[in-house]
């Protein structure tokens, strides 16, 4: 299995923390990782995101690059560690984007790979083969 680990897109400051939306830059991270991903191999078969606004927001506009609708998932709320996204993934085929926040996005990538957390800015990915 493949996982597109991504950290949701550049976020406008606000409160409450779980509704803030995406700035244009961050709309456009978005736009550009979902065009990226139409051509990626393996085909994401699901778009996974965390139930947050921005993690939301990203997920839709990546989603509609790929013909895809998102879907929300609890397991990978802010907090969310390596074993949530094996369970959120498993059983959605041979490829998943998982959408999600940091410092969480950074500690996933290093657990499943066995590697250091990598850099992940607003926008980043991360692919991985489980």
């Amino acid at each position: 299995m493949w996982i597109y680990l991504v950290r949701h897109g550049e976020a406008a400051p606000g409160e409450p923390d779980d509704e803030r939306r995406l700035t244009p830059e961050g709309r456009e991270q978005a736009r550009r990782l979902g065009r990226r991903l139409a051509g990626a191999q393996p085909a994401p078969g699901a778009v996974l995101h965390s139930p947050v606004g921005r993690a939301r927001e990203t997920a839709e506009l990546m989603a509609a690059a790929l013909g895809l609708q998102p879907e929300p998932d609890d397991r990978l709320a802010p907090g969310s560690t390596a074993a949530d996204v094996r369970a959120a993934a498993a059983d959605r085929g041979d490829a998943v984007v998982v959408v999600g926040h940091q410092p969480d996005c950074g500690r996933i990538a290093a657990a499943l790979t066995g590697g250091p957390e990598p850099a992940f800015p607003a926008g980043g990915m991360v692919v991985m083969e489980l």
